[in-house]
């Protein structure tokens, strides 16, 4: 039977004009950006948040259509849309962080803005995912950008030592996914998720050997992803490449990538594989147990190690690591059945909260840094509330929400996490994820110490912020904005997350 290629109405593009303006309005401005002058570049990055804009309306006249494009491989539901509009604020925020520093360290060019937008595009793709050869594209679009950008500082030797670290770990990933998804192929038939879904009955009648691929198959898909979301044992490529990298690069790898990889993981674990079990009538995936363990260690090894650190990025990579741990808590208990559709809100929400706090800290820490990499010691901020006590006491509500205090967006992220843990049942997890949170908070209040307790030694210069720009001001205050009201009237969000539902997708 010859091959019928699919009609523009079958292909339904509509739902997935978000991510496809988005990469679209990055080949477009690959070629505006020849006619911007070199000193001028600060334009391009004004087209291109321009095109986030545009993206972000599309997304909340499409959001939660319920429909599907690509022939059902990309799904416009709910929580595609919710993290449509958490990476498009991530890379809006990035964008602003990213128009002075580019000027200040001379790596001012236009193609910087070009490639962050195919990286959002390829996030904006593995959220909506519905097939694991989307995934697989998403990935690589995701990350192919981000190596370049984490070498952008280039012939900066730990720039330069931060994107080959990043780009040969990202094969490995890749690689992994790639092999677990064949596997899974081959004991299923497919690659479309909902499919995925519908033959588990089919696979575990089978017999041993397709359960086997699938079981082998499902453990390297989580390989995969788990290097992109940086989780124990997969992170060590995280703390060096947040310290060489571009801050503003840092600042939104450290949430566009959690948020491509972790809508891929949940999608693909809750979506696709949770009655996928080893024995007849348990009513927990085969899978949970490793993804219980994987967070257990992310949690214990992330926050331990942190305490020990004393340069600001490094701290907030392990800290990165940390949360991580938090969200995979959420996907631990997706695995119970019936708490899949309360682990994905959690995951929704507790993203959003993260994406505030976390690129609100890197700003902070952007304007001490100076031009040359250097001035991000914990010991630079030892008397920032005398020297400039706005942004001292923005970073401090920062680090309490990274916390999880009460009245801010953190304390809604990880209220959810745990609700949804203890839903499913995970008592010993939902433990091991409070006591972390206590060893947290030592160095989350060191950094509150330092700015408010401390007095510089004798000799030692005040603080003066290297970075400090009416733009990195304004991403600031926007990430400070969205801390407080998602902690304060978290209702804002939850409404949004509540539409999100695993069952409705699979049963189909």
């Amino acid at each position: 039977m010859p091959f019928e290629l699919p009609s523009v109405s079958e292909l339904n593009l509509g739902v997935s004009i978000p991510a496809l303006s988005v990469s679209v309005w990055a080949c477009i401005l690959l070629l505006l950006d020849l006619w911007v002058p070199k000193d001028r570049k600060e334009r391009t990055a004004w087209l291109a948040a321009g095109g986030l804009v545009f993206a972000f309306v599309i997304n909340l006249i499409t959001f939660n259509s319920g429909t599907s494009s690509f022939l059902g491989m990309f799904v416009a539901d709910s929580f595609t849309g919710f993290l449509n509009l958490v990476v498009l604020i991530t890379a809006f925020i990035s964008i602003l962080m990213s128009i002075d520093y580019l000027k200040r360290t001379g790596i001012e060019r236009g193609e910087y803005y070009v490639l962050l937008l195919f990286s959002v595009s390829g996030a904006m793709f593995m959220a909506g995912a519905n097939d694991l050869i989307i995934v697989f594209v998403g990935l690589e679009l995701l990350s192919i950008p981000l190596y370049i950008l984490s070498a952008f500082r280039a012939p900066d030797l730990k720039s330069e030592e931060s994107g080959m670290k990043y780009f040969i770990l990202g094969a490995f990933a890749s690689a992994f996914l790639v092999y677990g998804s064949a596997l899974i192929y081959g004991a299923t038939g497919t690659t479309n998720l909902t499919e995925i879904f519908q033959s588990i009955e089919r696979v575990t009648a089978d017999g041993s050997t397709s359960i086997f691929l699938l079981l082998l198959g499902s453990g390297l898909v989580l390989v995969g992803l788990g290097f992109k979301v940086a989780v124990v044992p997969f992170h060590t490529w995280t703390p060096d490449v947040y310290e060489g990298a571009p801050t503003p690069v840092t600042a939104f790898m450290s949430v566009g990538a959690k948020i491509g990889g972790f809508g891929s993981l949940l999608r693909v674990l809750v979506v696709a594989l949770p009655t996928f079990t080893l024995q007849d009538g348990q009513m927990f995936a085969a899978w949970q147990q490793t993804v219980w363990l994987i967070a257990a260690a992310t949690l214990i090894l992330g926050n331990l190690i942190a305490v020990s650190q004393t340069n600001i990025k490094r701290l907030l990579a392990y800290s990165s690591i940390a949360h991580a741990g938090y969200i995979m808590m959420a996907i631990a208990a997706g695995g119970t059945q019936g708490v899949g559709t309360s682990a994905g809100q959690a995951v929704a929400v507790y993203l959003i909260a993260y994406m505030f706090t976390n690129i609100g800290a890197f700003a902070v820490a952007m304007a001490i840094e100076r031009n040359d990499g250097t001035g991000t010691n914990l010991e630079d901020f030892v008397g920032l509330s005398k020297t400039r006590p706005a942004m001292a006491f923005m970073m401090a509500v920062f680090m309490l929400s990274l916390t999880g205090i009460p009245l801010t967006a953190g304390f809604m992220g990880k209220w959810l996490v745990f609700q949804a843990t203890l839903q499913a049942e995970l008592v010993p997890l939902a433990i091991i994820g409070v006591l972390t949170s206590v060893i947290s908070a030592f160095y989350y209040v060191r950094i509150i110490v330092n700015m408010y307790l401390r007095e510089p030694v004798d000799g030692d210069a005040p603080v003066v912020l290297q970075g400090e720009s009416p733009r990195l001001n304004w991403a600031i205050l926007i990430a400070f904005a969205g801390t407080l009201i998602v902690g304060i009237a978290p209702s804002l969000v939850t409404n949004l997350a509540n539409g999100v539902n695993f069952t409705a997708l699979v049963v189909r």
